[in-house]
């Protein structure tokens, strides 16, 4: 798809956007009934935000980008990893190094700008060390997931500054189930890479009445694939072209399968919680344990340690077999003290550990011991006036052992203190948020320390010029300490083919964001846009130096001012409804610059523009969806980056719900690519050596009982 088609595509979606609310009238009370959203978008807009706010908040009320994901659209968009569950919602791609490991990419950042967090604290992985590290929590313990896009949010620290990502999972139950027993089941089969997956839940109250309980819950999920299938070749044109014109050939390229892409995942908890009417006290532990193939990244063996190097070597698979063991608590005091009318008490700790085995040899072994935790204090409301203050610690000790420790072992600590608040002026509601935090890096190796303090600050206000109408504006000015593999990392990373030298001597990153939201929620019309500008002072990034270092490529930790800009549409429009038959249409699009100031060139790795279109069907007991993905060229390139080729992803889906609203159980088949057209990610290292699956049919089955 051309530069040139895409701009128009979305030129022309937010013409119709324009159109649409121009004539989206409110339905009349005697309509309402019929053209209510059926067991989709009527539950997501009574669903309430958690993340990011003293208080829930709808997702009309939200001043930024925003998207929450339950239910149907849930079940529809599962994968196996967070980064594919979420890739292709507007301004969210993700870093692709096969099923086995993909994060979210959000407006272009990645990595320690993006907080990944499960229930309110952060995931506590090595995910964010390296881009074939995969996020320790599966999909499948999913109940929602919510994702604040850009500089959202202080409530969980100057990471945030590219957004937060918040799984929400269920495992310390938080409600008493009705009749005393709740649970849900899902099982599902892929064509793609013959891949089983399943999980199921249970909450159960042992003692206790409908207001007061002891509830437990259960959960276990499992995910077994082998390789997927691809297109064509591993390889892309671009690259294979590349590789003519060095005549570098002669070794077979993959076609059709990628090799060592398969998946083994299972994962497990158990959660106790005892529930009052004013207080909640809950306990979980889980155990996530996987192994999967990192696919285009091969180890040389040596058959015989009598001949000379180079004779009779053999490339053995590198696969990473990760486990993790993590334990929760979660207090809630909703009772009047002082100021305050609410406590909020969070508290993670996670020992995790991952080994990259390299054929029958183990590699390195990566290991990370650390804890979050928070307290957070809800004020009561005193006029128009309503906020929240609290305190957050974290602790991380890292450490890699083996030929591929690129990060000596370091530890990390945290702390921060901050506050928010809102003021509702009707039809305005102000928010005004700040922040202190402090850093400190210990390098244990060479016995260095890095301490830094930073101090964030945002303002927001929104218009409501009706009660389904949202203009918002928010500017933010975050600081950001540098990460521990920025300053010390120095060694190979195979993962991105380079030898990594951190840089001691960085400052702290600052940046200035400014945000417009319009938003719509009827009826008939649920629509969102998005534009957002932000600009860095001393952005932290790994330059390309153009020397080499054992083969490897040198990438130097560096800092230069950037910008970052672009804008994100999504439009639900209802076209059709009689009784219980609804047909919506919709439109999204997004697209992202970023470019170091000066003219001095492209930041790499930012995704490329796409715009989507589609339909949904919803009827008493089966629905229908269909949706035409255009994504284009990536042309604007960083200094040794290749050009990545845009593609065009058609998706279909069938649902049957045969017994209606009467048992929650829904059978759905779906059609994934059915072009079978090559795709690849470029927000991806490897999107040159590894495309993203080909065709798939995918068969599942959804149970609530």
């Amino acid at each position: 798809m051309t530069q040139n088609s895409t701009k128009n595509l979305i030129l022309a979606t937010a013409s119709t956007l324009a159109l649409m609310l121009a004539i989206s009238a409110p339905v009349s009370a005697d309509e309402s009934d019929d053209q209510k959203h059926s067991h989709g978008h009527e539950a997501e807009i009574e669903e309430l935000f958690v993340t990011g706010a003293p208080h829930s908040k709808t997702r009309l009320d939200v001043l930024q980008g925003s998207n929450l994901i339950s239910g149907e659209e849930l079940d529809q968009r599962l994968e196996a990893s967070i980064g594919e569950t979420l890739s292709g919602i507007p301004g969210i791609s993700s870093t692709f190094f096969g099923p086995g490991a993909s994060r979210p990419i959000i407006r272009g950042l990645g990595g320690d700008r993006i907080r990944m967090l499960i229930n309110g604290i952060g995931s506590i992985d090595a995910s964010s060390t390296s881009p074939d590290h995969s996020v320790a929590a599966d999909p499948l313990t999913a109940e929602r997931i919510e994702v604040l896009r850009g500089a959202s949010t202080l409530l969980y620290g100057s990471n945030a500054v590219g957004g937060v990502v918040n799984i929400i999972d269920g495992r310390i139950p938080s409600l008493i189930p009705e009749g005393g027993f709740e649970g849900r089941a899902r099982l599902s089969y892929s064509s793609v890479a013959d891949d089983i997956a399943g999980g199921a839940s249970v909450n159960a109250r042992l003692t206790g009445t409908d207001e007061t309980a002891l509830v437990l819950h259960l959960d276990g999920t499992f995910r077994n694939t082998g390789n997927y299938d691809i297109p064509g070749f591993s390889e892309s044109a671009v690259l294979r072209a590349t590789e003519e014109e060095e005549e570098d050939g002669g070794e077979e390229e993959a076609f059709g399968t990628v090799e060592n892409s398969d998946v083994d995942n299972k994962s497990g908890a158990v959660g106790l919680s005892w529930i009052g009417k004013d207080a909640l006290f809950g306990i979980s532990y889980s155990r996530n344990d996987s192994n999967y193939g990192v696919p285009g990244h091969h180890h040389h063996e040596e058959d015989h340690a009598d001949e000379a190097p180079g004779e009779h070597e053999e490339e053995a698979p590198v696969r990473i077999d990760l486990d993790q063991k993590r334990f929760d608590l979660k207090g809630n005091l909703t009772r009047d003290f002082a100021i305050f009318e609410e406590a909020r008490l969070r508290f993670g700790y996670a020992d995790y550990k991952h080994t990259e085995l390299e054929g029958s040899e183990i590699g390195t072994i990566f290991t990370n011991k650390g804890w979050e935790g928070r307290l957070e204090l809800i004020q009561k409301e005193i006029g128009n006036l309503h906020g929240s203050m609290g305190l957050q610690l974290r602790e991380r000790d890292f450490e890699a052992i083996g030929a591929e420790a690129f990060v000596p072992p370091t530890t990390t600590r945290q702390w921060g203190l901050f506050a928010v608040e809102e003021l509702s002026l009707d039809p305005v509601t102000l928010e005004f948020g700040a922040r202190f935090d402090h850093q400190s890096v210990d390098n244990k190796t060479l016995g260095q320390t890095r301490s830094f303090s930073n101090i964030s600050l945002s303002a927001g206000g929104a218009y409501h010029p009706t009660a389904e109408s949202l203009i918002g504006l928010s500017l933010g000015r975050t600081e950001r300490a540098p990460t521990a593999e920025e300053l010390f990392s120095n060694g190979p990373h195979l993962a991105t083919s380079a030898f990594e030298v951190g840089n001691p001597n960085l400052d702290k990153e600052r940046a200035t964001s400014l945000e417009l939201t319009l938003k719509q929620e009827s009826d008939r019309l649920t629509a969102s846009l998005n534009l957002y500008h932000t600009w860095y002072d001393d952005f932290i990034f790994e330059a390309f130096t153009g020397q080499q270092e054992d083969g490897l490529n040198i990438l130097e930790f560096r800092q230069r001012d950037a910008r970052f800009y672009g804008a994100e549409l999504e439009v639900d429009y209802l076209a059709y409804s009689v009784g219980a038959h609804n047909i919506w249409l919709n439109l999204s699009g997004d697209l992202v610059r970023a470019k170091f100031t000066g003219d001095l060139g492209n930041l790499p790795r930012i995704p490329a523009k796409s715009a989507t279109v589609g339909f949904a069907y919803e009827g008493e007991t089966l629905g229908a969806s269909g949706s035409i993905r255009f994504v284009d060229d990536q042309t604007n390139l960083a200094a040794s980056e290749l050009m990545t080729e845009g593609y065009t992803d058609i998706n279909m889906e069938v649902s049957w719900r045969p017994f209606g609203d009467d048992q929650d159980l829904t059978l759905r088949l779906q059609g994934k690519n059915l072009s079978n057209a090559e795709r690849r990610q470029h927000t991806s290292f490897l999107k040159d050596l590894l495309p993203m699956p080909g065709r798939s049919v995918k068969i599942s089955a959804t149970f609530g009982f």
